[in-house]
């Protein structure tokens, strides 16, 4: 074992209790095990709810475009144009039938309110175990949020027992060493224990922890909530998780929707404003078609341990040369295993007080996207693999065209700038002396850039717009960011910055799929999200292709070789570098309110958020105290 700075006196794991986790294979389809029952009507009605607009919508703009082009003849470049447009425009228009249905769905919730519930009814105690993967990350902030959620569980009647177990992957010596006075700290305290074990080895990264705590200790534990470092829940929503897997025989695993919070700066809170206007709608629509088919997010989730076990230990894919490769992305892949070995994935937006927090900058943000991007685009290789459910396989391809889509846009924008000519300026005479009380509409065959960028934009933000709408039309919801007047300013906000870093993100995320293409590793580390600033040396280097790309495209405007149309792309990529800078600046405390970006959360912040805060501040007191004397451990 490696040498740590201070001996785990107290946090102590328990006596082994091993549980093994079955062989999985992608080539063969897995033994029959349980069966759910079939699709119902409400499944089919919600499903045709989402796919049948997006689908017709799209085909039916497909169509309207190809019409428009073939009256002055069809080309090359307007073929490819034509399937481009259909192939982003669907992902698009599913998320405008996802928002669509949520508020429908909400509209009838409403109509249905004021009807008395069922007691529930009595339920077998369960054993929960609360795991926190880590790996070099700050030891004081993961205690502080431990203390916080075992203040809040301990506070009402216990129906569960529960206990977290730290399990580090920690490599450098210093930070597992203020890992164990962290966790020996918190378990000499009263209450929920905690406890603390360090691997050796980071053998297969999250995925290996993971396994090795089910191998080891597994068969003692009903249930695992599965938490990141930054991750913060209430009392309520751990027990509410807990309750909801027990009253469920059938769910394998049920996720919360985590809410984003603590972000200072202004790319943290343009994320977590979006989040709170936009992103609960989204994931009101996603479980509604979903059903029993839903997803893993990796953390703030729990799951039947047993079920876990017997389906989802992850098998390697076929890398390059015949080597064997983990699989990165894993938790939608789990979700998909879970799911076809007969359990139930369940989703569970309303599950109110699941939090985390998110990257303060927009280089930290797009360093966490390249490892996303390298692992969701390895879900396109397990597409026709034995045993998925079609609504397993689809989550796996939204997911890895989450990242596609910025090169199809890249594209896009490239075909029609420079393979489509545009209009040459010339103004339209739509009468003539001969007949001058009739206009003469002009046969066009092309379509004008302007109005094409406002296609493109109309087509990014109709999710965003239709969700704030509705959240402005419902009553009471206003007030709670400010007001009216801040509501709409602040979203106004919000959209402007979008467009702005938009680009930026597109040349980003296009460059990470030709990395992970290539095969270049993204190699993983902790994720910064308080307020921090990169140096202008630094910012250059990471935002040089976008600076240049910017820096052509206006020089080709400037020429004539390209279209002015093009300006909002050309002057966002080539301030790449200044924008990034002004991503971390720390606005939440603004004098510009709209600026702020505020949400409920950060206007009254939870009870949990703010006990964590202060927790934190007690444990790296306690943890940046020198100790008496330094103890060897194994």
């Amino acid at each position: 074992m490696d040498r740590l700075t201070f001996a785990p006196t107290g946090a102590a794991m328990p006596p082994e209790a091993p549980l093994p986790m079955r062989a999985q294979s992608f080539r063969d389809r897995p033994e029959a095990g349980r069966t759910l029952p079939g699709w119902t009507i409400g499944d089919v009605a919600w499903r045709l709810g989402a796919f049948g607009p997006a689908i017709a919508i799209t085909l039916s703009l497909i169509w309207g475009i190809a019409r428009w082009f073939r009256s002055g003849g069809f080309t090359l470049g307007e073929g490819v144009l034509v399937f481009l447009i259909g192939l982003t425009f669907v992902w698009v228009s599913l998320s405008v039938s996802a928002v669509l249905m949520a508020i429908l769905r909400l509209g009838l919730a409403r109509a249905r309110r004021g009807r008395v519930a069922e007691p529930a009814a009595p339920r077998a105690r369960q054993r929960v175990a609360l795991l926190v993967p880590v790996y070099n990350e700050c030891p004081w902030e993961v205690a502080g949020n431990i203390a916080a959620m075992r203040a809040e569980l301990v506070q009402e009647r216990e129906t569960d027992h529960f206990a977290f177990f730290i399990l580090s992957d920690t490599r450098d010596p210093q930070i597992a060493g203020e890992e164990v006075r962290a966790a020996c700290a918190l378990d000499q305290e009263s209450g929920i224990r905690v406890h603390y074990r360090r691997r050796a080895e980071n053998t297969d990264k999250k995925v290996g922890n993971i396994n090795d705590w089910i191998l080891r200790w597994g068969a003692d534990w009903d249930a695992m909530i599965v938490l990141d470092a930054d991750s913060l829940m209430s009392g309520s929503a751990i027990r509410g998780l807990a309750d909801a897997l027990a009253r469920d025989p059938d769910a394998g695993l049920i996720q919360s929707f985590p809410v984003l919070i603590s972000a200072e700066t202004l790319f943290g809170r343009m994320q977590q404003f979006a989040t709170s206007v936009y992103g609960w709608l989204l994931a009101e629509g996603l479980a509604l078609w979903s059903r029993s088919e839903g997803n893993y997010w990796g953390h703030n989730a729990i799951i039947r341990t047993r079920a876990f076990a017997d389906s989802a230990r992850l098998p390697y894919l076929r890398g390059r040369g015949g080597r064997d490769e983990l699989i990165l992305s894993h938790d939608f892949v789990e979700a998909g295993m879970l799911r076809r070995a007969g359990w139930a994935v369940r989703f569970r937006p309303r599950v109110g007080g699941s939090f985390e927090e998110t990257p303060a900058t927009l280089i930290d943000y797009v360093l966490r996207d390249r490892r996303w991007c390298q692992g969701n685009l390895q879900h396109l290789r397990l597409l026709r693999a034995r045993g998925f459910h079609p609504i397993s396989r689809f989550h796996m391809l939204q997911g890895a065209f989450a990242y596609l889509l910025s090169p199809a846009w890249f594209v896009l924008l490239v075909v029609w700038s420079i393979l489509l000519p545009m209009g040459d300026g010339t103004p339209v005479n739509y009468f003539s002396a001969s007949n001058p009380l009739y206009p003469v509409w002009p046969q066009m065959s092309r379509i004008d850039g302007t109005w094409f960028l406002i296609f493109i934009y109309a087509m990014l933000l109709l999710p965003k717009i239709a969700a704030a709408l509705m959240m402005a039309a419902t009553r009471g919801v206003a007030r709670l960011y400010g007001g009216p007047g801040r509501f709409a300013a602040t979203t106004l906000t919000e959209i402007a910055l979008a467009i702005l870093y938009a680009p930026i993100l597109m040349v980003q995320q296009s460059a990470a799929v030709l990395r992970a293409a290539l095969g270049r590793p993204n190699p993983w580390a902790p994720q910064r999200r308080g307020a921090c600033r990169h140096g202008w040396g630094t910012l250059l280097r990471f935002h040089w292709l976008e600076t240049i790309l910017g820096a052509v495209m206006l020089a080709g405007m400037a020429t004539g070789t390209l279209s002015v149309w093009l300006a909002p792309v050309a002057l966002s990529l080539a301030a790449a570098v200044p924008l990034s800078r002004l991503s971390g600046v720390r606005v939440a405390d603004s004098a510009l309110r709209p600026l702020r970006l505020d949400t409920p959360l950060s206007l009254r912040e939870p009870k949990v958020q703010r006990r964590a805060r202060v927790e934190r501040a007690r444990f790296r007191a306690l943890i940046e105290t020198p100790p008496a004397a330094g103890i060897a451990a194994e």
